[in-house]
């Protein structure tokens, strides 16, 4: 993660500031998603039952998808100088696109979008995050995600 001062933080609107390393979706990951959420829909949990569907297999849902965003983006990308911490503060437009198949690989392509100042200690960014199948064409998702970063100003 490349740490950036404050006053520099909108030269990188626009731009590419982070990809991160491919994780592979496995059908472990997706019956702990199921168990948390309580989805247990067929698609997802059922590989015989799954062979039916126009996809052959399970397909992770949706939501884990997104869920994994902040993980994936949390190697790469770009950090203000001070931050002591950073927290979800939403998340804006969000389409699933493609679905990904149990054992794909994705990762996620993050451009920043804005970079607000919501006081003399917290900027927050939106960023558009793009999360891709490997060897696929069209992405996962492409979502508007928010981030609060909150400074320590003593530094």
């Amino acid at each position: 993660m490349q740490t950036v001062p404050v006053d520099q933080l909108p030269d990188y609107v626009g731009r590419e500031v982070g990809v991160s390393d491919w994780f592979t979706v496995d059908q472990a990951r997706i019956d702990a998603f199921a168990e948390a959420t309580l989805d247990h829909q067929f698609i997802h949990v059922d590989p015989a039952a799954a062979r039916m569907t126009p996809w052959g297999t399970t397909i992770a849902h949706g939501f884990l998808t997104l869920s994994l965003i902040p993980y994936l983006t949390s190697g790469s990308g770009i950090l203000p100088e001070g931050t002591v911490m950073a927290v979800n503060y939403g998340t804006d437009k969000v389409r699933f696109l493609e679905p990904v198949k149990v054992g794909s690989d994705v990762r996620a392509q993050v451009v920043l979008v804005d970079v607000t100042a919501k006081g003399p200690d917290r900027i927050l960014f939106k960023s558009k995050v793009t999360i891709e199948i490997k060897d696929k064409e069209k992405p996962a998702l492409v979502a508007e995600t928010l981030t609060l970063f909150v400074l320590d100003l003593k530094t």
